[in-house]
């Protein structure tokens, strides 16, 4: 058979190893964990037998970042099966590069957490294969089930195919959603700090695949995750079963009002804190698909209760004209960069408007590429309030611009803490992936294919213009609602499916499909309680902020 990487190709037999493979042809980077093989990423054991093209993937890569990370928590996961046996171990969310783990029936301390570790590596240096078999739906529920894992046993009972994919590593057996490492000894770079009770298990970052990355404390970003693990319990959920019980107890309605009127009560708090502190200016700004524009409209009705009429300006509007910015040196020009937009005239045209002038506000054309003028001019009103809304919004750049006593930052971010089980998390990445490619497919007429092609570029512009400044905010919004996956699924579900196996978006529609698996649909008949002005609107419609 013939095997191609990075244009080299060679001649083996077949039945030869991933591993073997890559190695033949001198195409085994440091740090690589698997590889992709068409659409597919696959294990460094797998035996290959056909001619086929391989790509390593290392950390630099997402998927190899998840294989880590999934690879990672199962040694973490055994080393706290011997050190508390039978204890409930949930694996919440993401805290930089690494994950927030708890237990939720004991208070972890520093010496636990260095017990903890020292397992680990020992572990690790043992250098255990992870086994792999193939067990029956109902082998995998029987083992669960002695295990006191009734999340699993509750999840693969809702999961109708006839057998799984399990790990095994020194008796312990694991159901993950994806490729694996080959060992334990895959996974030596590591390290774990204590945080709340629990700890958080740090990873790798970027292209230091040697290092964990050096925990940064962000006191307001885990706060507004606490906050959602609090409306988690008033919601009484945890993990999708608990959201597939409630559609099929016809209990969902009430579910989607309980999760409206949080959301209710946590724009109104900002607007009174707004309103206090006689803000005139106030700054939105969160990654893609987190829900800024409808954020940015419910606020300005809840200023409005307060006594402040709202004027909504877009940063978007402030562009430079496409041939009047520099490209980056790959000679593309990079719409998410800072220096895109205009600030000058941005501050001019705010100044102007707080001073009580009327102003005449460019709008930008994105068809033509430049800004535009009409004859309109805008004039504040006494009290009214400017929320300016875009992703550099918490850039000090940007909010140096106007005088500090005047300004209130909001960072808008859809932070879900609904798990798959206790063990495996849905990312938030994920979810506000799927809100985009909904939106992108219904109101922008972009094919599911080119939003996925996209994403990579997008999120490495949040990595360098959005996240880094988010503890900037003087409040923090979560725009998560713990019902919107089911409702999402049948709007993108055959939208994924249709993705060929030969696309390069294939591997990442694959991932979206497997977790929505998990979800029953809403049902087209739900939709009619989802409240105009949800934030899950701007996404699927029926958004009436702009009607008048």
């Amino acid at each position: 058979m013939i095997i191609r990487c990075n244009h080299l190709e060679a001649e083996l037999p077949e039945g030869t190893r991933v591993e073997d493979c890559l190695k033949a042809l001198n195409c085994f980077p440091h740090g690589t964990l698997a590889a992709l093989k068409g659409g597919l990423a696959v294990e460094l054991r797998e035996p290959v037998t056909a001619d086929c093209s391989l790509i390593p993937l290392t950390l630099e890569h997402e998927e190899g970042r998840r294989i880590y990370e999934r690879s990672l928590r199962f040694v973490m996961l055994l080393a706290l099966r011997h050190l508390f046996p039978y204890e409930q171990v949930r694996i919440e969310y993401s805290v930089g590069y690494g994950v927030f783990v708890r237990l939720p029936g004991r208070t972890l301390h520093r010496q636990d957490i260095v017990r903890i570790e020292n397992e680990m590596r020992r572990l690790t240096d043992l250098d255990l294969p992870f086994e792999k078999k193939r067990w029956t739906r109902e082998e995998a529920m029987d083992y669960f089930t002695e295990e006191q894992q009734p999340d699993k046993v509750e999840l693969l009972e809702r999961r109708p195919v006839p057998y799984f994919d399990m790990y095994t590593v020194d008796g312990m057996s694991e159901y993950f959603y994806g490729a694996m490492a080959p060992s334990t000894g895959y996974m030596r770079v590591f390290t774990l700090f204590e945080l709340r009770g629990g700890f958080v298990l740090q990873l790798p970052a970027g292209k230091d695949f040697d290092h964990a990355a050096p925990y940064l404390y962000r006191p307001k970003h885990l706060a507004i995750f606490q906050q959602s693990a609090r409306w988690c319990d008033i919601l009484g959920i945890r993990n999708v079963t608990d959201v597939s019980r409630m559609i099929e107890k016809n209990e969902l309605r009430n579910f989607i009002r309980v999760n409206e009127a949080l959301h209710e009560g946590a724009l109104s708090e900002i607007a009174q804190k707004i309103s206090q502190q006689y803000k005139h200016i106030v700054l939105v700004a969160g990654p893609s698909a987190s829900g800024k524009t409808t954020f940015a409209g419910r606020l300005a009705v809840h200023l409005q209760v307060q006594g402040h009429p709202a004027r909504r300006i877009s940063m978007d509007d402030f562009y430079l004209d496409r041939d009047a910015i520099a490209p980056g040196e790959d000679g593309i020009v990079d719409l998410e960069s800072l220096s895109a937009l205009d600030l000058p005239l941005m501050a001019e045209k705010i100044a102007a408007l707080l001073d009580g002038q009327p102003v005449k506000m460019p709008v930008f054309n994105f068809n033509t590429g430049k800004r535009e003028y009409g004859d309109e001019e805008i004039q504040l009103q006494p009290d009214e309030v400017i929320i300016l809304e875009g992703i550099h919004g918490l850039n000090p750049e940007v909010s140096s611009l106007f005088p500090a006593e005047e300004v209130y930052r909001v960072f808008v971010s859809a932070l879900t803490c609904l798990n798959l089980d206790d063990h495996n998390r849905i990312r938030t990445t994920d979810v506000r992936l799927l809100r985009r490619v909904v939106r992108d497919r219904l109101f922008r007429g972009t094919p599911p294919e080119e939003t996925l092609s996209m994403w990579p570029s997008v999120r490495r512009g949040e990595e360098k213009w959005i996240f880094p400044y988010q503890e900037n905010a003087d409040s923090m919004f979560n725009t998560a609602l713990h019902y919107e996956l089911p409702v999402l699924k049948p709007f993108v579900y055959d939208m994924l499916r249709s993705i060929p196996e030969d696309s390069p978006n294939y591997l990442l529609a694959r991932r979206l499909i497997k977790t929505l698996n998990y979800l029953p649909d809403a049902g087209e008949k739900i939709l009619d309680e989802i409240p105009p002005l949800s934030l899950l609107r701007e996404f699927i419609g029926g958004c009436t902020l702009e009607e008048q």
